[in-house]
């Protein structure tokens, strides 16, 4: 224990075997040791005594689009990341579209990185994208470090990256698995889309009808029986319909390589409580029915649902007009999912523990990260620490994402996070940042 330069102390420590009242010691960025709280500080090292607050692992959000370079007006990686880290949120990794030019192949990649280098306030990481005629820059794209591929299956609200249908699909799909890459996929089928009613307008129940869970049902069913032809790793991203659980489940119990998120807004809001015209509330696929809430909470309780992200996806103010059909679908939650995730979690009965495996350990499982998402020696020292009993209304103005547009205005939740840590070096407390600290990864460094 002699080489520790920090010691960070707590009542409540959320490890692997649970929860415990330690001091974790923290060495080069490093967890070197759990300990018991009341060991003594090895000499030379600081020591951080965090009392009944508890001390979490880092959160690791797999789904967070920052938009940089190109639509930097939406949103952009120092403000993204400054917005994390103020959520408890000490990695993410970029989706590869709604930045210009998205991340689709080795010099669009490198592109994003340079632009991020200097930025982050928080470790980034980065997906590469499946569009129709790029099967070519899939391998060089995982060769050079992407953590996996994403694809849409109906069209993704950007020109630049177009959707797959089915037989190309399929052969971006047997390309992926054939170096044992991960396909993620925006499931919902664009036929059933084609067929429901389009209205328009501002009235939330005419947006809802326009994406039907059979849009979702039918294209996770599809996504399947691919997967399950070509022996290939698939993850189902957003899920917001309950009726393709049982889908999913079987598809788990007969061995496809098959792993399921959903996200805060599909747990914490519901369709009856979005105004008409609210479009800060707009996403795809949309917020549904609170019936159809609790069986997503169900599913994380049973494990069908893997895991808990963001999907931040921001444009402008401009963008969120009062017509659902036309404004941009898109739901800010970096700095608040956190909060919200634990505020509704509480309620139903679980614990901080569930939080850190959905929003942590399983989101790092996902993509490799084997030194993120836990506090066990070996792993890298990022941490969170909240107060779970303390409340806050939130107020747009103290958001750090660029366009301060929340669907979350106004509502109180439980969990203050006082501080957030990033390979043993504090990167924001109460509100007062660090210069940035945050590393790219990439897959092949792990």
């Amino acid at each position: 224990m002699s080489d520790a330069e920090l010691v960070l102390r707590s009542t409540r420590v959320i490890t692997p075997e649970g929860t415990r009242a330690a001091s974790v010691l923290v060495a080069a960025g490093k967890i070197t040791a759990v300990v018991e709280h009341d060991a003594e500080v090895p000499a030379g090292a600081r020591l951080e005594d965090l009392g009944d607050d508890v001390l979490l692992p880092g959160l690791v959000d797999t789904h967070v689009h920052v938009n940089d370079p190109g639509r930097t007006e939406w949103e952009g990686f120092w403000t993204a990341t400054r917005a994390a880290a103020a959520g408890g949120i000490t990695t993410l990794v970029d989706m590869p579209l709604n930045s210009l030019p998205p991340t689709t192949t080795v010099d669009n990649l490198r592109t994003k990185q340079d632009v991020a280098a200097d930025k982050a306030h928080i470790d980034v990481g980065f997906w590469g994208g499946a569009l129709p005629d790029n099967v070519k820059d899939l391998h060089p794209l995982h060769e050079s470090g992407v953590f996996g591929f994403k694809a849409f299956l109906s069209p993704s609200g950007v020109d630049e990256f177009p959707h797959l249908d089915q037989d190309r699909l399929a052969r971006s799909l047997a390309e992926i698995a054939s170096f044992g890459g991960l396909l993620i996929v925006h499931a919902e089928d664009p036929h059933h889309l084609d067929a429901a009613p389009q209205q328009g307008g501002p009235k939330y129940a005419d947006f809802l009808a326009s994406r039907p869970r059979d849009a979702e049902d039918t294209a996770i069913a599809q996504l399947i029986a691919q997967a399950k032809r070509l022996h290939a790793r698939v993850h189902v991203l957003h899920l917001s319909s309950s009726d393709a659980l049982p889908l999913i489940a079987e598809a788990k119990r007969d061995g496809v390589h098959i792993t399921v998120e959903t996200c805060p807004h599909y747990l914490t809001l519901t369709a009856e409580e979005v105004p008409d015209g609210a479009s800060e509330f707009k996403c795809c696929p949309p917020i549904r029915e609170s019936a159809n809430q609790d069986l997503l909470w169900q599913a994380l309780a049973d494990g069908t649902i893997d895991c808990v992200v963001t999907d931040h996806s921001p444009s402008t103010a401009d963008l969120k007009t009062d017509d659902f059909a036309t404004a941009w679908g898109g739901i800010s939650g970096l700095q608040l999912s956190l909060a919200a995730v634990w505020t509704e979690a509480r309620k139903r009965g679980h614990g901080l523990e569930d939080v850190v495996r959905w929003m942590s350990a399983r989101t790092a499982q996902l993509v490799g990260l084997d030194q993120k998402g836990a506090i066990e020696a070996g792993r890298d020292a990022d941490f969170a620490v909240l107060a779970p009993d303390e409340t806050f209304t939130v107020d747009p103005a103290a958001l750090q994402h660029r366009n301060r547009v929340t669907a979350y205005a106004g509502k109180t939740l439980h969990g203050v996070v006082k501080s957030t840590w990033l390979r043993g070096e504090r990167i924001v407390a109460d509100g007062e940042f660090t210069a940035p600290k945050g590393q790219l990864l990439t897959r092949a460094a792990h």
